[in-house]
């Protein structure tokens, strides 16, 4: 037995593969085999299977799969060879020997081929790796993200072990064999830099120079044509290898000797950006050149200074005006690495951007300190672009670079345009780093820019600065918080590991305290470092409080208020009131109508503000139009205007009951009518439109967090009329995913009304809370609340709401048995719905009074019910409610002893559930079709059915 990833999905027997079936059959497998002998945590395995939201049977479908997979490996004598699926509480475990597993048999032979001390072993083991490839890592598997990543890391295994069998092969002269086992790959990943590097060289040393320079003008075309960036550094050293005309070209060079310049120590590579005579034959940089002799650079206006002192490029003393290190920096390896590809091309300017406080500069430092690139200096600034003393003069920040740069203080020019212009010239031939650190706008970093194609300018700013984007083609590197992990590993660097691991629990509860923020987290270890006898725990008790938290969030001359005030302060007056009204927004994130609903506003100026307020890193876009707001700029901003609260809240809550209203309306456009505003309603002055019913079902999912905490903000703040509806607005929903956790939600809904003494909203609440109650399978407690409800409705004078609870609460009687007393109170809901002309109720009750009298044997009844609620029209009836009908009707027939007309109703409600695609319909239409004929064809069409379910999620 032998389990494969690398390639299709698949279990190979001794009698061939086992049927596995359906692509998230394979994605369960893939994602229990990647994970072999550990336990896969359900919620793991639904992202793999599930691109987005799962169904509401999603728990249903994994276990099919599981069983069918289980039955599948009973039935290869699995256990034979030591293969077990178990179930393990909330998860699933796979025992399989690694044996059998080809991704483990092809890491071991990984780690055999670097053990290998010849070239000729290591080629081998690293051949017999690759053969275990049968096609892409992961293949017939629907690949949810976790599957995706795990294929792109086999993938990039893989790739990786080509360029090391191709190493292995040029350590043996075998050049020819080198560029074979390249071109394929470098063909099919013609982006891959590495790739065509490693092939370049290969077909170089083979002595076939022509296609190994075709081969690096058509990888430079398309990294240009598609991607809009230059070679990077290995690339162009290939082909810097290529144009020094290496002596030993093709059978004579073997190992590493061909990544040594040609020429021997000493000499300098050949720059493939500049034209072939800049360069001596050799290689070597002329010794005029090496030593300045005639090249005094040009001032603004082109005339040379013959007589002005610089210091030559790549001199003994090169300029470095770097502050020290950052001291316990921690992490952020991705956006190092995002910084290093940054950084390649001709003349890049690199953009770190992120919030106040989130370790722009330290990320730059750091980075800087660390590379080794920069032969002829590093130059650094702070221009202070949110500074309270303002920022600093560019005359100042241009004198102390050329100062660096070797210019006489005499020489230096006293304009801007002049001495910029002398930069850009000095930096012409040069490679060097030019760090602007705090820039607050993108016109004083342009005048700052050095005019080298070998020079990185590294940017930090609080703004996006999409003007240097635009003009100078910067490329970004946004700087997000850190993640809990990384936020205590900081606080390690500063209190020391020992106190950190002393108590790990409080550790990371202060990491999330401080939102992750960098500022924040040294702040906290500064204020414990001078405390030693003080615990992390009590501090973290103290951060708990959000009225105090950013106080203790400052120290001497550091802070995150401090920081926050720097940046506010720059924002013009409208967003500074959106930032203000944005604090006092119960919920956890927010569009423009939400804004416009909390500032007074309307979308469109919202919109604009939130634009600011993004482009300042003070809120962030998380999707299009979709912002959220770190917590300790909300803390902040709810200070800039507190006595707003409790307008912002009012108008935040009704702008929810709108727009619920909205979108319930949309869902279900059949439905009851909705109840009547609560006083003092402040109606927003936009309301989102929604187009069909499953945009208005997509919002009531999105916002369903946010909407509780909407409920429970208005609750605590004593609006319980506002509570109450924004809870019961969201019904569509609940009936849509009745058994997704709503019972508390509607019981804060149910202690809201009564706290209002309401008995409308308390017998509508109890409805709803009843029915989901009684799907859960809480069928006491559903009564109980139920029961009450009828009697309510009629104090109100809410005879709908009447007919529908004596509907909800029938449902129950008949669960339980009491059939006499169900269709009694089903019998009146029909009748007050159709005393009221409400068809869309009254169609409800008829079909629920249809089903309890062909429970009770009264079959021609039922179909007297089913044919009321049918003749009622289409325009009041749902799809999945028509399908159940007519299933009613069907098995109704088959009680009167009418089998053809029976089976002719069951197949119209199976085709009406199967064309508007509810598959639960179908399979129970189709089922008790199967109980009565025997046909092929309804057979295909069950099992079809039952698939379509099974793959809906």
């Amino acid at each position: 037995m032998e389990f494969r990833l690398l390639g299709t999905v698949s279990v190979e027997t001794l009698t061939g593969p086992l049927p596995l079936g359906p692509a998230k059959r394979r994605s369960l497998l893939a994602a229990l085999l990647l994970s072999a002998n550990t336990p896969v945590p359900f919620s793991r395995l639904t992202d793999s299977l599930w691109d987005d939201m799962p169904p509401l049977h999603a728990r249903s479908v994994i276990q099919g799969h599981v069983s069918r997979l289980r039955a599948l490996l009973v039935g290869a004598d699995a256990a034979a060879y030591g293969v077990e699926l178990v179930t393990l509480g909330d998860a699933y475990l796979l025992r399989v020997p690694e044996t059998l597993l080809d991704s483990q048999r092809f890491e071991e032979l990984l780690m055999l081929a670097r053990q290998q001390r010849s070239p000729a072993d290591s080629v081998l083991m690293l051949t017999e790796a690759l053969s275990l490839w049968q096609g892409p890592a992961l293949s017939g598997a629907f690949t949810g993200p976790p599957l995706q990543a795990a294929a792109h890391t086999l993938e990039e295994s893989r790739l990786a072990t080509v360029e090391q069998l191709a190493l292995a092969w040029t350590a043996m002269g075998e050049h020819h064999r080198a560029a074979s086992v390249l071109r394929a790959e470098a063909a099919g990943h013609p982006m891959r830099e590495s790739l065509a590097a490693a092939l370049i060289r290969a077909l170089y040393r083979a002595g076939r120079q022509s296609e190994a320079l075709d081969w690096f003008h058509r990888t430079r075309r398309l990294l240009a044509d598609e991607l809009g960036i230059d070679p990077g550094r290995e690339l162009a050293d290939a082909y810097a290898l290529i144009l020094r005309g290496d002596p030993e070209p093709a059978a004579h060079r073997t190992g590493t000797d061909a990544a040594l310049p040609a020429g021997g120590p000493g000499t300098a590579p050949h720059d493939p950006s500049r034209p072939p005579g800049s360069a001596g034959g050799d290689g070597t940089v002329p010794a005029a050149r090496r030593s300045g002799e005639g090249a005094g650079p040009p001032v603004a206006g082109g005339t040379p200074h013959r007589d002005l002192p610089v210091a030559p490029p790549g001199g003994p003393h090169p300029a470095d005006l770097l502050p020290r290190a950052p001291r316990g920096f921690h992490g952020r390896a991705a956006e190092l690495a995002a910084l290093t590809r940054a950084a390649a091309g001709r003349a890049p300017v690199c953009l770190v951007t992120g919030p106040a406080g989130v370790g722009k500069t330290a990320l730059a430092l750091q980075w800087a300190h660390h590379s080794s690139a920069f032969p002829d200096g590093r130059l650094f600034a702070d221009l202070r672009g949110f500074s309270e003393t303002g920022e600093t003069p560019l005359t100042d920040v241009l004198r102390e670079f050329l100062l660096a740069l070797g210019v006489a203080p005499r020489r230096v020019p006293e304009s801007v345009p002049a001495a910029a212009a002398l930069f850009r010239s000095l930096t012409d031939r040069r490679r060097l780093l030019v760090v602007l650190d705090n820039a607050r706008d993108s016109a004083t970093v342009r005048q700052l820019l050095p005019g080298g194609t070998d020079c990185v300018t590294l940017v930090t700013s609080r703004h996006r600065m999409e003007g240097l984007i635009a003009s100078d083609a910067a490329r970004p590197v946004p700087l997000d918080t850190l993640e809990p992990h990384d936020g205590t590993a900081l606080l390690a660097g500063v209190l020391g590991e020992e106190r950190v691991l002393a108590e790990p629990v409080a550790a990371h509860r202060l990491a999330e305290l401080c939102g992750g923020l960098p500022l924040a987290l040294r702040v906290t270890a500064a204020r414990l470092a001078g405390r030693p006898h003080r615990t992390l725990a009590g501090l973290a008790d103290e951060l708990a409080d959000e009225r105090s938290r950013l106080t203790y969030l400052d120290v001497d001359d550091l802070g995150v208020s401090a920081a926050l005030r720097l940046t506010v302060q720059q924002l013009p007056p409208d967003a500074v009131h959106q930032l203000g009204r944005l604090g006092h927004h119960p919920g956890s994130h927010f569009d423009p109508y939400t804004a416009a609903a909390l500032a007074g506003t309307d979308p469109v100026s919202a919109a604009a503000a939130l634009e600011r307020l993004g482009a300042a890193h003070l809120v962030t876009e998380t999707a299009p139009g979709r912002w959220v707001l770190h917590d300790l700029v909300r803390l902040y901003a709810r200070g800039l205007d507190p006595a707003s609260g409790s307008e912002a809240l009012v108008g935040v809550l009704d702008h929810y009951i709108a727009t619920a209203l909205a979108a319930a309306d949309t869902a279900e456009p059949g439905g009851e009518p909705c109840f009547v505003l609560p006083d003092g309603f402040h109606r927003p002055t936009a309301v989102r439109d929604f187009t069909d019913r499953a945009v208005a079902m997509r919002w009531l999912a999105a916002e369903r967090d946010d909407l509780a905490l909407a409920a429970v903000a208005a609750r605590s703040a004593g609006l319980h009329d506002r509570a109450w509806r924004i809870i019961l607005l969201q019904w569509p929903q609940v009936v849509w995913r009745v058994r997704d956790s709503w019972a508390p939600l509607l019981e804060l809904a149910l202690d809201s009304a009564r706290a209002q003494r309401d008995a409308y909203a308390e017998s509508r609440v109890r409805n709803l809370l009843g029915w989901v109650l009684t799907e859960e399978g809480r069928t006491a407690e559903a009564i109980a609340l139920l029961e009450r409800s009828p009697g309510l409705a009629r104090e109100a004078g809410d005879r709908l709401g009447e007919a529908t609870a004596l509907i909800n609460l029938a449902v129950v009687q008949a669960e339980q048995g009491d059939l006499a007393t169900a269709l009694e109170g089903c019998s009146r809901a029909v009748r007050l719905a159709r005393e009221e002309e409400d068809r869309h109720t009254e169609m409800l009750g008829l079909q629920h009074l249809a089903r309890m009298r062909l429970t009770a044997g009264l079959p021609e009844d039922a179909l007297e019910a089913a044919r009321t609620a049918l003749d009622l029209g289409p325009e009041h009836e749902e799809a999945a409610r028509r399908s159940l009908l007519l299933a009613i009707s069907g098995e109704a027939r088959l009680a009167l002893g009418g089998r053809d007309e029976g089976i002719l109703l069951l197949d119209r409600a199976a085709t009406e559930a199967e064309r508007t695609g509810y598959e639960e319909g179908a399979v129970k239409a189709l089922a008790s079709l199967l109980r009565v004929t025997g046909g092929a064809e309804y057979r295909k069409r069950y099992e079809e059915a039952l698939q379509r379910l099974a793959d809906e999620g």
